[in-house]
């Protein structure tokens, strides 16, 4: 599919999840897509598994800059990511703007933070299924779960569906504009 001209935001932090930040990256770059990586302070961060990324700048560079989509990886980094306050506005501005806003595994941590799932279904990495559900949301036990533009996986075995999705739906927002 077609992404050109399509603005996305991969917010990073300390411990991500290797795959859950350079399958979205990497699928999204195919497809045509302007892809920026955010950190909560640092240059540069190393995956659970010691893979190292470069951000194009900090939460709070972006903050004030539209984008199509906002994709949060899971690993450990969403516990740090969602005390960060320029990530929760980033996510509140992309919900409120009908943008894509997409969580894989713990990320879940992050919508529940900036309060974007209340009265949503989601789905999640099983052991915050609970925080998610006491933000209000309904929480399901599936590959993927598309709510409006939101879109939650629970595991790397999802990626294939968690990318299909977000890639569907970004080409549905183009073809609707």
């Amino acid at each position: 599919m077609d992404l050109k001209g399509k603005k996305v935001l991969i917010i990073a932090g300390p411990d991500f999840e290797d795959r859950e930040l350079f399958y979205p990256q990497l699928r999204l770059l195919e497809a045509g897509a302007n892809v920026v990586i955010a950190g909560i302070g640092e240059k540069t961060y190393k995956g659970k598994y010691g893979i190292p990324i470069n951000v194009d700048g900090q939460c709070e560079e972006f903050v004030k800059d539209s984008f199509d989509a906002v994709i949060i990886p899971g690993g450990w980094a969403p516990d740090k990511i969602r005390a960060n306050k320029a990530a929760i506005e980033i996510v509140k501005r992309a919900c409120a703007s009908k943008a894509v806003v997409a969580a894989i595994c713990h990320g879940g941590w992050v919508l529940a933070s900036a309060d974007v799932i209340r009265g949503k279904k989601v789905t999640s990495y099983k052991n915050i299924q609970d925080d998610l559900i006491n933000a209000g949301a309904e929480w399901l036990d599936a590959e993927v779960v598309v709510d409006g533009g939101i879109i939650t996986s629970r595991t790397p075995a999802d990626l294939p569906a968690f990318g299909r999705e977000i890639i569907k739906t970004l080409a549905l927002l183009k073809a609707s504009k």
